[in-house]
Parts: structure tokens; C-alpha cells; sequence
């Protein structure tokens, strides 16, 4: 049995009858242990005095040097390249490829006109969006609260912060990657002389301070611009009556309106 000679020497070493050791050895024969081994490889074939390991026991390189991800790039790209007018944004925004990962013939363009009276900012387009941001439910319930609001729909300028539908999103990760500083630069193109976004993970991407996030009333600065925010919930979730009717409060004081 390979190792019993050591063990022996061991045993003598430390004060143990020849016979115990015998017995322990029976004892793990009728286990069905016969044999000594070792996890670890030994280069058997290896010269005497030859410090080289044997062919296919090279040290491999540590685990995290083989799966640590390269940084991602940041969304946008260098700011130093970014549009410096929102027609030129538009066409920037459909085909800048750091934006995001998919294709770019599926974004959604904003709409609407440069310093509109509000500007509408959403998280992201609907799944079923091609060419018109918010075709489905979300824009059909827009368009009510424009009408209650006394807004033309063609009046405001509506963009998304993300291009495409992405339902798996981290805002704070994709913030944190520079969305942020898209959003803001976008808003700031645009020039409006309100603000109105919908998305709770939304509003944090507007403040350069993460604390300022408030729910509700703000105000956005960028560039020597100021201009009044209201922020609220995603638009799907309107459906509930109590959020619904909460909003509204917050539209006719931030606006100075009287409810009829």
C-alpha cells in the first residue's frame, strides 16, 4: 500500500505499538480502502533536482484574471462629440452605437417641437413602438391627461431616456455608466420651459446629486439653465385611482391651476 512504510514511521515516531498500527490498517481494508492517494498532481517522470514542472502541470492563471469583464464603455461616447443642436441630436440618437447594444434600426425617436412649453420624459419606449414613441396603452393614456391638462399633443416635445424597450433595465447602474449626462444633454437641446417626467428611476439620471431625487416638484439645472420639474410614477401605473388622483394634485399646484 503506497504510504504505508511513512506511516509506519510515523507511528513509531509517536509512541505506537507496531501492532495498533496493523490493526488500523486491517480496520481500513475491510472499509475497502486499499490505497493512498493525493489531489494533488506530482511530476513523477521529472529528472531528480529538475525544479521544472512536467508537461501539462504549468500553473494556470487565477480564476478572476479569466472571467473579470473589460469596462464597459460609457453611453454616449466622449461628451466632447455629443450634437450641439437637437436636430442633429435626433439623428445622432438613431445611430450613435455606444447608446445601447441592440440594433439601431429599432429606436424610437423623440417628437416635437424645440422649446416647447413642457417636455415629457419617459424611461423608455412601449415593446410594440416603431417609428412613434408611445403608440400603445401608455400613449393613449397621455394623450387623456393632455386633454385634461388643456395640452395639444403636437405642443410638447415627448422623449425616452432609453432608445428602445428594455424591460430588464438597472437605472442606477446605467446611470452610473452615463445615461444621465445623455438625459441631461438632451433636455438641455431641447429647451423647455417645463418639465414633466414619468418613472421614478427616471428622476435620479436628471440631478448631477443622487440625493436630490425627490419625488415630486424640483427643478433641473444644467448649463446655466433652469428649468421647473415635476416628477411622477411610471404611466402604466395611473390605472390606480389613488396614484392617479395624487398626480393630478401635483400638476395643479405645480402649474397654479384650479381644479373645475
Amino acid at each position: 500500500m503506497e504510504g504505508q512504510g511513512q506511516r509506519q514511521h510515523d507511528a513509531l515516531n509517536s509512541g505506537l505499538r507496531p501492532g495498533d498500527l496493523a490493526a488500523a490498517l486491517d480496520w481500513w481494508r475491510q472499509a475497502g480502502v486499499d490505497s493512498d492517494f493525493a489531489d494533488m498532481p506530482q511530476p513523477w517522470l521529472a529528472e531528480p533536482g529538475d525544479d521544472k514542472p512536467a508537461p501539462g502541470l504549468t500553473p494556470s492563471a487565477p480564476a478572476t484574471a479569466l472571467t473579470e469583464a473589460p469596462p464597459a464603455a460609457r453611453i454616449g461616447g466622449d461628451p466632447a462629440s455629443w450634437p450641439a443642436d437637437l436636430g442633429a441630436f435626433h439623428g445622432w440618437w438613431r445611430t450613435e452605437p455606444t447608446l445601447d447594444g441592440g440594433p439601431a434600426e429599432s429606436r424610437v425617436p423623440p417628437r416635437g417641437p424645440a422649446g416647447a412649453e413642457l417636455m415629457i420624459v419617459v424611461g423608455q419606449p412601449e415593446q410594440a413602438d416603431t417609428e412613434t414613441l408611445l403608440s400603445g396603452s401608455d400613449g393613449r393614456l397621455l394623450a387623456a391627461m393632455l386633454t385634461a391638462m388643456r395640452i395639444a399633443p403636437d405642443a410638447i416635445y415627448l422623449a425616452s431616456a432609453l432608445p428602445r424597450h428594455a424591460p430588464a433595465r438597472d437605472w442606477a447602474e446605467l446611470g452610473r455608466h452615463g445615461l444621465g449626462a445623455v438625459l441631461r444633454h438632451h433636455v438641455a437641446l431641447a429647451r423647455p420651459r417645463r418639465l414633466l417626467v414619468f418613472g421614478e428611476g427616471v428622476l435620479p439620471l436628471l440631478s448631477h446629486d443622487p440625493a436630490q431625487n425627490a419625488q415630486n416638484s424640483s427643478v433641473f439645472y444644467h448649463e446655466g439653465q433652469t428649468i421647473p420639474l415635476l416628477g411622477g410614477r411610471e404611466l402604466g401605473l395611473f390605472t390606480r385611482p389613488a396614484w392617479k388622483a395624487r398626480f393630478w394634485r401635483d400638476w395643479l399646484d405645480w402649474t397654479g391651476t384650479e381644479a373645475e
